[in-house]
Order: C-alpha cells, then sequence, then structure tokens
C-alpha cells in the first residue's frame, strides 16, 4: 500500500479534530480500550457520550478548552491506503505548530464552518499550506447540519475557494458537504445533500496522489545532508545521513557542497545492510571514492545536478515571534544539519491573508508571512523550496533564547530573476 500525508487545517472551532476522530471511529481505527478512555474523558467533562476531538486532543489544556494547542499525529489504513495524519491547531497562537504540521503533507484536509465561511485564519492556514508546498485541498464544509443543509451555505464556501487570488496554488480542491458530528458524508454518503454527487471525506484522500511520489519530476538530483562522520577499523571513513531528492546508487559521482570536492559513492549501507541503491526517506552512510575533507552541515549531492551554494537568498518567512522582524536583525539560521549566524538584509514585502495580495513592509509582526533577503555567515547548499522541501527550508533561531522564532522556504527563482 502506499501512503498519504496530510494535515487538517482551519479556523478554531470549526471541527477539524472532531473530524479527525469521526472518520478513526467509523472506519474503525481505534481499539475498544480508546474508544473507552475517550468516553471516560467525555462523561468527566460533561460533554456527553463521545467528544469525537478528544481522539487526538491529547492534553488536559487541550481538553479543557476545547481547541488544539500541538500537533497530534495519527495513523490509519484502509485496504488501499495508509495515512499519516497531522491533526494541526487552528488558534492564531499557535499558527507555527500549524506550519510544522503541514510542512511534511502532501494534501490538507481544510475544514470550514459552513455558517460562518472562509474566516482570515482559514485564509492564513491556506496561504502557509500553499507556500509549504501543499498541492491538493479537501475542503470540508462542516456543521451542515447547522445550516440545514442548505445548498446556498455549500456553494458559497465552494465559490470562495475557486476564487483565491493567484498568489494561492493548488492542483486540485474538493468541497465536501459534511458534519463530522453525525458523520454525513465522512465516510459514508448522505442523503441530507442531494445536490452533493462527489466523494466523501475518506474516498478524497484515498484519490489524492501518493505521498511517495508527490516529488516526482521536481526533487531534482540526490541530496544527503551529513549528519555525522563514522569510522571503522579498517574501513576508513564513512558519511551518514538521509537520502533526499533522487536515489542514490553505487557508482554515482557526487560533490560535497560547499566546497565542491568531487568524488563517487562506493558503497552504501543502510539498516537493512549493504545496497546498491537507497531512495529517498533512508537513513544511510556512504563510503566514497576519495578521502574528502567532509563534516557534518556539508551537503553530498549529484554531480550533474547539484544544489546552489550561496551566502544570500530571498526566503518567505512565516514569523512566530511577538518582536517584530525587521531588517538588520540577526539570527542564527538552521539549515538541513548545518547551523550559521545569519542577518536579515530587508524586509521586502508582507502577505495579506484576507486577500492573498503582496505589500510593501518594512517588518514582519508575529504570525505575519512575508519575503525577506537572508545573508549568512557561512555558505550554504540549497534549492528551491518548490524543488526540495529539506535543502529548500530552514528555521530562525534567537540567539538570546535559542527559541525557534520563525521558518523560511527559500526562493532561489526571485533572487534569479
Amino acid at each position: 500500500m502506499d501512503l498519504l500525508r496530510f494535515a487538517t487545517i482551519g479556523s478554531v472551532d470549526d471541527g477539524k479534530s472532531t473530524l479527525i476522530g469521526r472518520l478513526l471511529v467509523d472506519t474503525r481505527q481505534l481499539f475498544s480500550d480508546q474508544i473507552e478512555a475517550i468516553e471516560a474523558a467525555s462523561q468527566r467533562r460533561g460533554i456527553g457520550d463521545l467528544d469525537l476531538s478528544f481522539v487526538t486532543d491529547g492534553l488536559r489544556a487541550e481538553r479543557e478548552q476545547g481547541i488544539t494547542i500541538d500537533v497530534a499525529y495519527r495513523y490509519a489504513a484502509t485496504p488501499s491506503r495508509k495515512f499519516i495524519i497531522a491533526d494541526c491547531p487552528g488558534h492564531v497562537q499557535y499558527t507555527a505548530n500549524m506550519a510544522t504540521g503541514a510542512s511534511t503533507a502532501t494534501a490538507a484536509l481544510v475544514v470550514v464552518d459552513a455558517t460562518a465561511g472562509l474566516k482570515d485564519q482559514s485564509k492564513r492556514h491556506l496561504c502557509i499550506a500553499s507556500l509549504l508546498g501543499v498541492r491538493h485541498f479537501i475542503v470540508c464544509a462542516n456543521k451542515m447540519d447547522l445550516a440545514d443543509w442548505d445548498e446556498a451555505s455549500f456553494r458559497r464556501i465552494e465559490e470562495e475557494m475557486h476564487s483565491l487570488p493567484p498568489l494561492f496554488v493548488a492542483d486540485s480542491i474538493t468541497v465536501i458537504p459534511i458534519s463530522a458530528l453525525l458523520g454525513d458524508n465522512a465516510v459514508e454518503h448522505s442523503p441530507n445533500t442531494p445536490y452533493y454527487d462527489g466523494p466523501t471525506v475518506l474516498e478524497a484522500l484515498e484519490q489524492r496522489p501518493s505521498s511517495d511520489h508527490a516529488d516526482d519530476g521536481r526533487a531534482g538530483g540526490a541530496r544527503m545532508p551529513v549528519q555525522w562522520i563514522l569510522r571503522a577499523p579498517g574501513k576508513g571513513r564513512s558519511y551518514a545521513g538521509m537520502v533526499d531528492g533522487s536515489p542514490l546508487r553505487v557508482g554515482d559521482p557526487i560533490v560535497v557542497l560547499p566546497d565542491g570536492l568531487e568524488s563517487a559513492v562506493t558503497e552504501i549501507t543502510t539498516p537493512s545492510g549493504i545496497v546498491d541503491e537507497a531512495p529517498p526517506g533512508i537513513a544511510v552512510s556512504l563510503v566514497l571514492a576519495d578521502d574528502v575533507d567532509a563534516s557534518r552541515g556539508d551537503l553530498i549531492a549529484s554531480l550533474d545536478d547539484p544544489a546552489h551554494v550561496t551566502n544570500e537568498f530571498s526566503a518567505i518567512v512565516c514569523w512566530f515571534s511577538t518582536t517584530p522582524l525587521r531588517s538588520g536583525n540577526r539570527f542564527r539560521i538552521k539549515h538541513t544539519t548545518k547551523t550559521t549566524p545569519g542577518i536579515v538584509a530587508q524586509v521586502l514585502d508582507r502577505f495579506e491573508s484576507n486577500d492573498f495580495s503582496l505589500v510593501a513592509a518594512e517588518s514582519l509582526d508575529a504570525n505575519d508571512i512575508g519575503t525577506v533577503i537572508i545573508q549568512t555567515a557561512a555558505p550554504l547548499a540549497v534549492d528551491d523550496y518548490e524543488r526540495n522541501r529539506t535543502t529548500g527550508s530552514f528555521i530562525v533561531i534567537d540567539e538570546a533564547t535559542n527559541i525557534t522564532v520563525g521558518a523560511g522556504m527559500i526562493r532561489l527563482r526571485s533572487t534569479e530573476n
């Protein structure tokens, strides 16, 4: 079976956790003792027999406040596919956690309150997910029972999604009228929506492209950020890390960046033993034909399709700190396995989430998204984020507190053009 990674996104109280709970319960993904524990927690909170949001909201503060705070990961499977689910928080205060959950997703399950339509936070989540490279959106017009199954409420959300500005990029958008609380159109088709003849939520998830092949055609050459140097008696040095981009094969010519040292792969070892080829997502150690001077933070890349080595690049940054981001601010930039001092050379613009427009800006406030130019003390081997999520992303760390205050997506095309 193939695998789909998807994230649930949308504004607070629109029903994201309840929908995931409904999908897991109705597809019998939970054991009886898990359901009994959720029933007991629901009764203690005075909510009723079964609060489906408790399936993913496991923190005490989440259950007390009725909101999701941290990203909750769940695993599920149907006869045709496996799923990794990231249930992301909707509250604006936890936008950073939402970005974390969506960063590895291929599809987004967007939950919208049908009685209210797309809220500003929903649009902010859509913007972030699109910038993070999510291209498939399953939009659930939830709480249709509260809207008396009104077709006009459903069509309004459908129209809003299909009329989003060009900055929102999507390969597919499917809008489904549902009730997560009652289960309509979640797993089984509902008689309450005779005007809708599309897939259920589960069917839509099964129809989306697999995460295993989501990056085909745009991942570029092989990449392996060096995480550790291994020394074995009588065998010399090998270089450990995770393969990304395209597969690595024995005999492949490679280059070690940023220094540009060339060599070739002579041996690949995985946890299962020595292999001739390692696909992306596999932890390996490489033996090279030459004794090159590589260390943690360097990048082993395909010689015929290397990464771009630079000290300056343009990036889209999601800013999380309450202290505004301004030109001249100094931080530590962590890119793959390398950390280097960096400076914000210039803040260029800011995304307006209500209409997805770009406006000139001199600073970014908490939860703002904008374009900045970053300069780093040490050269980095980077790719455009659209081409490779691993080598095209970085995090911004406050030097004084060691707290992650921002996440960035590199835009080489903006710099080169």
